[in-house]
This record gives structure tokens, sequence and C-alpha cells, in this order.
């Protein structure tokens, strides 16, 4: 395991594809060619402090996306907004499973994983884009750019908060974005992405120092791509050239947002160097501007895990001064 003096000095070079500007650009500039709030109706869930729709948007090519939009119940005032991605394999799930932040006072969009649901939590959105690559979603469409699976999931990670600032009763320009493990690495995706976002919070992010991700670990995620690879040994550069598009570092660098990271030092899922990778390079490309505010928890003795509720503490001590919930008189 590397020394904590090491990974904080670790920034490795990524490839960055020569086209990577332009190939979000046109993403995005083609999803967002469509009204992006698609439905949204009430959902019953028997709890009396929150309210909470059913929100379908339109994600990448259309495709509708679901989603839980929560609140505190019967609060009128405009609100700060958390997006919130869920880990791989996992999607939307019921409502009150998440109930972290609507309960600290701000609104909470929870979207789900196209294609996902199943492997570890439910989800109601399918992926209807077929192409050639293995069989779970890490590697769908791995053999070119504009067909892998997170080129999809990433365009809707960005149309959601697209979705939650179309949404009554919240601040467009208080939006924060976050998530764990492939959540996390969607979260830093967004703030790569959206210039205007008010906060990063990301924990041990999948998808960072892609390249060599694949190399370290034979665990989930990145070691479905190695088991795909040590099948299909001819296509190496064709996978490593699609994942250059995806890659958290790349992002990374050209985020503006201030950021709260947080990475277990024992984690063999997303090694702790691939997350240190993308911190220590955050905001890196922003020239004059300068790299924006950020900070990072580390935990020795964790995994995957990190800090669970500790840094969710931590999160919820650091997000309020910068979106303040606690100003709005109604949610008091």
């Amino acid at each position: 395991m590397a020394s904590i003096q090491d990974l904080r000095r670790y920034a490795p070079t990524v490839v960055e594809p020569a086209d990577f500007d332009r190939f979000w650009r046109d993403t995005l500039d083609a999803a967002r060619g469509r009204p992006v709030l698609v439905d949204v109706r009430p959902h019953r869930t028997d709890l009396r402090l929150v309210d909470t729709w059913d929100v379908t948007f339109a994600g990448f090519a259309g495709d509708p996306v679901r989603a839980w939009y929560t609140r505190p119940a019967g609060v009128d005032a405009v609100l700060p907004a958390v997006v919130e991605y869920a880990g791989y394999g996992r999607g939307r799930g019921l409502p009150h499973e998440r109930l972290t932040w609507p309960a600290a006072g701000y609104a909470h969009l929870l979207m789900d994983n196209r294609g996902q649901s199943g492997l570890h939590g439910a989800g109601d959105t399918p992926d209807p884009h077929g192409a050639p690559g293995g069989p779970w979603p890490a590697t769908w469409g791995i053999l070119a750019p504009h067909d892998y699976h997170y080129r999809r999931l990433i365009t809707d990670a960005v149309r959601a908060v697209d979705a939650v600032r179309a949404l009554p009763g919240v601040d467009p320009a208080r939006v924060a974005a976050l998530g764990n493990s492939q959540g996390g690495g969607l979260a830093l995706a967004v703030a790569g992405l959206c210039d205007d976002l008010a906060a990063l919070l990301s924990t041990a992010p999948f998808l960072c120092d892609v390249q060599r991700g694949i190399e370290l670990t034979d665990a989930a995620p990145y070691g479905e791509i190695a088991r795909y690879l040590a099948v299909h040994r001819q296509v190496e550069e064709a996978v490593r050239h699609t994942l250059s598009y995806v890659d958290g570092v790349t992002f990374a660098r050209r985020a503006t947002a201030p950021a709260h990271f947080g990475i277990g030092l024992r984690d063999n899922v997303c090694p702790p160097s691939t997350g240190f990778a993308a911190y220590n390079q955050y905001g890196a490309a922003n020239g004059r501007e300068g790299t924006p505010p950020r900070e990072l928890h580390t935990y020795p003795f964790n995994g995957h895990e990190g800090g669970e509720a500790w840094q969710v503490e931590r999160q919820l001590r650091w997000l309020d001064p910068l979106l303040r919930p606690a100003t709005d008189d109604a949610t008091r």
C-alpha cells in the first residue's frame, strides 16, 4: 500500500483524447434538444415529515429516466438541492431508503441507474441501447466511445441536474452533486461538465485513473473490464480508447465547484491512488481562475465503505455554509 505522502503527490498524466470536449459538448447538446421533464407525480410514502414525487426526465437520446424527488413536508420555500447518484448495480430503490438530505432541509433528487437494476438494488429504468461488449454494465458497448454505457449514464447524470433545476421550489443556483463509488464517479463527471454547479461531494469515486484501475484490482467493476479483456485479448487498444472518454481525472481537471472527497485507504474496489489522482488534479485546467476550494478525508483502516456515517456527518457540516438550507425560515 502506498504511503499517504506518496498518495498526496500522485498526479498521473492520464490519456486525454483531443476531441474530449467536443465529444461531450455534442453529446449533451443532443440530449438537451428535448424538454427535460417528462412526468412528475406525487408518490405516497406514509412518511409525515417529507413529501415525495416520482419523476421521469429525458436522459440520453431522450430515454425516460426515473428519479425520486423528496423535500421537507409542507415547505413551499425555494430550497437548495442535492442530486444523488447511486452505486454500481443499484437503482433508485424505494424513496424512504435515502432520507438524509431532505431531513437536513434540502430538496433531493435520487437518479435511477439505467439498466443496472437487480445486481445490488432495485430500479425502474432500462438501457435500450445495445452494442458489442461484455455481459456486465461496465463492459456494455465498451468497444467504441459513442456506444459505451457510461456515455449514456453520464449524460443522464447531467440531465438530472437540469431536471432538478426545472422542478418547482428549487434554487437553480444552489445545486450540489453527490455520490459514492460509481455515484461518486458520476458526480465528478457532472462537476466537470456543469461549470455552474454549486458543490461536489464524491466518495470512493469509480472511473478515476481508469487505465491503471483495471490493472490494480480484480474486484468489480474494474475487474469485470479486466475479465472481459482476459477473453478478448485483441480489443485492449479499443477498450482503453473508450475508457479515455470517461476518466474522472479528466473531468476533475475541468471542474470549478467547491469539492469534498472521501477515500478509504484499504479500498480494493476503487484503489485509493485512483481517487487521489482526481483529487490532486481537481480544477487544474482552470488556468487563471485557480483551483476551487476542496478537501479530502481519508480513513486508514477502511476499505470501499470509507467513512460511512462519519463521512456523511462531515459532508453535512461542509455543505451547510455553501448552500445554507437553514437560512430558509420555512425549514426551521
